[in-house]
């Protein structure tokens, strides 16, 4: 690469870099500039394994130079980026499409209705995300409604009721009312029985393989059209728990002849012999379908706007047919597609995760690996972050892929300012150091001179990165402390200034000192990681965030007796 091309790579290198980095409000990434920087430039591409190393000075460079500067400096350059800053700063912030029909109704309220089946995955984030911003948008209620009347095939988990509300409050919500469907068992009963005289349900003892053959050919069973008085004793003799699992079942009575026939003469209420493990509900044996229990509670709750997947797009024409015959309006309703996380080897699925974990895979539900709420919580992201991400995806009827660096740089937003820096070295390289000074005083934040310098004795010896260690001869700027030479196993402090870095001859890395520095335990994605950190670590408490110099955000877990636990959020 000849001057003239380092000169342009430089050039269109920082302007790329300041404005990535004031419109992050965080400091630039190499990384994260490489893609439009090629992009943007096709002549730079043949000399793709050099660009790195021209640009990591330059970034180096904006990371200590503070917000004003940067802006400045961008002015300077390109104008006119810095007019597109202004003009993203002040698009209108929704996201979501409007509501149907939302001003037909005195007040939006809106349900989510989890299954207790165990804590949440990531995927779980999406409706609470959706409904409380539209909540806040509308001025409107949000309702969690956990519909737990499956004690067999979803059992619910006791402990997950809690865990659930626990990670909406994460999210940054509050539910308006909190229902347990197994609470209102009653009321399903009462609407049951109402169903029953009005000839829109009837009681069939068919054997689930008959009835399907039934069905399939749009026949009606031979009990279709009892008389509503057998199907009303017969219904009690279910309540009463009479029957046992599979021997009779109460059908809503739809079109025995309708196209679909997942639409024909569908179940609500089955025997189930398991016991609801709570104490509440243990008793009862005859248990609504959720087709029937949701579409009640939906009604008698006010829910105006329903959200659900595509794949549930049966679930609002079966339940249509009730809505008919109590003369109710159906709700609006948004179908949207699944959301799918890439970054993660695990499957969202609360089943999946479970198993793993009983089976030692993963170490629980915050496991580093689990694409989960809890793990992500903390890895110290915020729930705000995982909420603009999910926001931004909308409700389309499509599948939708979520990026984790969506969140990521969602959380980089909200933290970085606040969060100071650290020294981390991993596998370090230990050297001895002779010459300067017996400290070094790096600043907490670069944008924030008036937080300080923190002290980082050097006395005997540092520990370098492997990637990091100059070959012998050559220099390196230990980051807070200076210019070094390297002579054998030994750093020898020198007298350059900091030009030799702006010129791009001497790179700058992070280090900690060899003797004073407190083994570190990084806990990531890809697995744990061994190292050492500067001692000023210990200062922080639990659930205090930091950044590790070049290798990215980490939450503090616990300070142990030998070592401190940290997760790993992002870069």
């Amino acid at each position: 690469m000849d001057d003239e091309l380092r000169d342009s790579v430089r050039e269109e290198a920082e302007k790329n870099a300041l404005f990535n980095a004031l419109k992050h409000e965080s400091d630039p990434q190499v990384g994260a500039i490489m893609g439009p920087l090629m992009g943007e430039n096709p002549e730079f591409r043949e000399h793709g394994d050099q660009i790195a190393g021209v640009i990591a000075p330059v970034v180096e460079g904006i990371a200590d130079m503070s917000t004003e500067e940067r802006r400045d400096r961008l002015e300077e350059l390109d104008p006119e980026l810095v007019a597109k800053l202004e003009a993203e700063d002040e698009e209108d912030d929704q996201v979501l499409p409007d509501l149907p029909n939302a001003d037909e109704y005195e007040t939006i309220r809106m349900r989510a209705a989890p299954n207790p089946n165990g804590p949440w995955h990531l995927g779980h984030a999406r409706m609470p995300s959706v409904i409380g911003t539209y909540k806040d948008l509308y001025d409107g209620e949000f309702i969690v409604r956990f519909d737990d009347t499956d004690p067999e095939t979803k059992r619910p988990d006791l402990d997950a009721y809690d865990q659930i509300l626990d990670a909406i409050d994460f999210l940054g919500f509050e539910p308006d009312d909190v229902i347990k469907a197994s609470d209102r068992v009653e009321i399903y009963y009462d609407h049951a029985r109402e169903l029953i005289e009005k000839g829109g349900a009837y009681t069939c003892s068919c054997p689930q393989g008959e009835f399907s053959d039934m069905k399939n050919s749009g026949e009606a069973c031979p009990h279709r059209d009892k008389d509503p008085e057998t199907s009303r004793e017969e219904f009690e003799a279910m309540v009463d728990g009479e029957y046992e699992s599979g021997e009779m079942v109460l059908r809503v009575k739809t079109d025995i002849e309708h196209k679909n026939p997942a639409l024909r003469d569908w179940v609500a209420f089955r025997m189930i012999d398991t016991p609801h493990p709570r104490e509440e509900a243990a008793e009862y044996r005859c248990w609504p379908m959720l087709d029937f229990q949701s579409g009640v509670d939906d009604h008698l709750t006010g829910v105006t706007h329903i959200i659900r997947g595509i794949d549930l797009q049966d679930s609002a024409k079966r339940q249509q047919f009730v809505y008919d015959y109590f003369d109710w309006e159906y709700p609006e309703v948004i179908h949207w597609g699944h959301v799918q996380v890439d970054a993660y080897d695990v499957k969202l699925s609360t089943s999946t995760l479970t198993e793993k974990i009983d089976a030692g895979e993963i170490d629980g539900w915050d496991d580093p690996r689990a694409p989960t709420i809890a793990s992500l919580r903390r890895r110290g992201i915020r729930g705000q972050a995982i909420v603009d991400a999910m926001v931004e995806l909308g409700t389309s009827t499509s599948n939708v892929d979520l990026a984790m660096s969506a969140i990521y740089s969602n959380n980089r937003d909200l933290i970085d300012e606040e969060t100071d820096r650290r020294f981390f070295v991993r596998d370090g390289e230990r050297f001895a150091i002779e010459g300067g000074p017996d400290a070094a005083t790096p600043q907490f934040h670069p944008n924030h001179e008036d937080r300080g310098t923190r002290d980082i004795p050097v006395s005997d010896a540092v520990l370098l990165e492997e990637g990091d260690v100059p070959a012998d001869g050559e220099r390196v700027w230990l980051k807070g402390y200076g210019p070094v030479r390297r002579s054998g196993d030994a750093l020898e402090h020198t007298d350059d200034d900091i030009d030799v870095v702006r010129a791009g001859d001497v790179e700058v890395v992070h280090w900690v000192p060899a003797d004073e520095s407190r083994p570190v335990l990084l806990r990531t994605m890809e697995g744990d990681v061994a190292g050492h950190a500067e001692p000023g670590i210990t200062d922080y408490d639990a659930d205090d965030m930091v950044q590790f110099v070049r290798v990215g955000f980490a939450r503090i877990d616990a300070h142990e007796d030998d070592r401190t636990v940290t997760y790993y959020a992002h870069p």
